[in-house]
């Protein structure tokens, strides 16, 4: 079980335990519950320890960080191919490639998962928590973390300067300006059971994109969403007509030219919540997407 270490600095001299677990190490309450139940969720100088008790200067906190129950829904394990990029014992980083999904679908129930790769290379009470979910199509970096605890705090680190996301997208025809942002709320389209559309009534979105290249029809773009909405960078880009190749949602199916819809995500920056080491991380072109270039 992995675990999370702190001496109790001066300024923190008789706080007691539930207020390091949630103001300096930012447990959830929940969290802070489930470890109270566990053996050695809490200990303070390598004794077991109530969350009531006063700390003092120099005293070592010890925490466990792992999950203490299997996941709710049982994961199917499967032999599926799932490069890990970077990976501790807090989260890793996988290289999704296209067509799998993060968890099974009732939709798609023989469509292999993240999920299941995980349970298959790490075994079936390997708890997988996705981070930075990728559509089935959508190749590249995701982030998943081995615990609720370091889940939470990515998820609130999502959209800011600590988690950066960096996406590669071959769209049709050219934008008009090189460079710009496209500011426009995202809601459930009532015409379709998966797809978004741009609405007034939506929630808000924004995504940056910038023309790499162009040539053939087809243009290369750096795309980075400041909001994280179902299907955003596609919706957007369809928006200011320049659907992704192969976007059978949201532009025109062509399987000749791409079987999905052309969309990677390339590269990540990431404070990692526990260590504080900044990890940069870049996963190439898939040959699909560099076959277009």
């Amino acid at each position: 079980m992995e675990t999370i270490t702190i001496t109790i600095p001066p300024e923190e001299d008789g706080a007691a335990v539930r207020h390091i677990l949630r103001a300096v190490l930012h447990f959830s309450a929940h969290a802070v519950s489930r470890l109270t139940r566990a053996e050695n969720g809490i200990l303070v100088n390598g004794c077991h320890a109530r969350t009531t008790q006063i700390l003092r200067t120099g005293d070592v906190l010890t925490v466990e960080t792992g999950d203490h129950r299997p996941p709710k829904v049982a994961v199917t394990p499967g032999n599926w191919p799932l490069p890990v990029v970077w990976e501790d014992g807090h989260l890793l980083v996988v290289n999704k490639p296209a067509g799998m999904t993060a968890h099974a679908s009732n939709f798609l129930p023989d469509t292999p998962t993240v999920a299941g790769a995980l349970a298959w290379a790490k075994g079936g009470d390997f708890v997988f928590h996705s981070v930075s979910r990728l559509d089935k199509g959508t190749t590249g970096l995701m982030v998943v973390a081995k615990s609720g605890y370091v889940h939470d705090l990515l998820r609130h680190s999502l959209h800011t300067p600590r988690f950066y996301r960096e996406y590669r997208g071959v769209c049709v025809g050219c934008p008009e300006e090189p460079r710009g942002t496209v500011h426009a709320p995202i809601g459930r389209d009532e015409g379709s059971t998966i797809a978004r559309m741009v609405r007034p009534d939506g929630a808000d979105a924004v995504s940056h994109y910038e023309v790499l290249s162009s040539a053939n029809g087809l243009s290369l773009l750096k795309l980075v969403p400041e909001t994280g909405r179902t299907h955003q960078l596609r919706v957007h880009m369809a928006s200011i007509g320049c659907p992704l190749a192969g976007d059978w949602l949201y532009g025109r199916e062509d399987l000749a030219l791409i079987a999905r819809p052309a969309l990677h995500s390339y590269a990540l920056t990431l404070e990692h919540p526990v260590t504080g080491e900044v990890l940069h991380l870049t996963a190439p072109l898939p040959a699909d997407m560099a076959r277009l270039l």
